[in-house]
């Protein structure tokens, strides 16, 4: 188990491995998940508990932060502040001040795009799709190699540059995909766009 503070010639100093299953166990709820991409983009690091609950409730509603209710908006500060954000602050992802009322992001909290290669759909992951592209380059390669008709109508080189081209036009795609889909980046998570 990670522990938040490592003692450091008898000072402390902040950790930042968290284990994966205890970064599993803070991503596994939806309201730990939102948390975790407000707090990433936010641009000073810190956010207030209520300012954090209320967008939070607005997202789980599907509504503006203007209309959300009182009702609302107290579900949401009550939860985060008596079971998320402390399980999150014993994981060493966010150091919450409950007396403040602040919550701010701990170094560990960088390991969380690791672990978010969002999937929706029938979409496969990307892991799988490169596997699978890299299995056809080793065929075409072979059938070249080989010699196989219609692979003799084409120069090597030619198939040469039509595998980089498809390498390089996946990890394009792969890239401006994963931008969309990076938590913090957009303004709402990714699981609601």
């Amino acid at each position: 188990m990670a522990s938040v503070q490592q003692i450091v010639e008898g000072g402390t100093e902040p950790t930042t491995e968290v284990s994966e299953d205890e970064l599993f166990d803070v991503l596994s709820n939806q309201r730990r998940r939102f948390a975790v991409h407000l707090l990433k983009r936010e641009a000073d690091d810190s956010i207030a508990i209520g300012d954090m609950a209320e967008q939070i409730a607005a997202w789980e509603n599907g509504i503006e932060t203007a209309e959300i209710t009182g009702t609302e908006r107290k579900r949401v500060y009550t939860a985060l502040q008596q079971s998320h954000l402390p399980k999150m602050d014993k994981a060493g992802v966010v150091d919450f001040n409950k007396n403040r009322g602040i919550v701010e992001p701990m170094p560990a909290m960088t390991d969380v795009d690791v672990y978010m290669d969002v999937v929706e759909g029938k979409e496969i992951p990307w892991s799988d799709y490169y596997l699978g592209l890299s299995g056809v380059a080793v065929a075409l390669v072979g059938a070249v190699w080989l010699g196989a008709w219609p692979f003799v109508l084409l120069p090597e080189f030619a198939w040469t540059v039509a595998i980089v081209v498809a390498f390089a036009f996946s990890a394009i795609t792969h890239k401006y995909y994963t931008a969309e889909m990076k938590v913090g980046e957009p303004d709402e998570p990714p699981e609601l766009t």
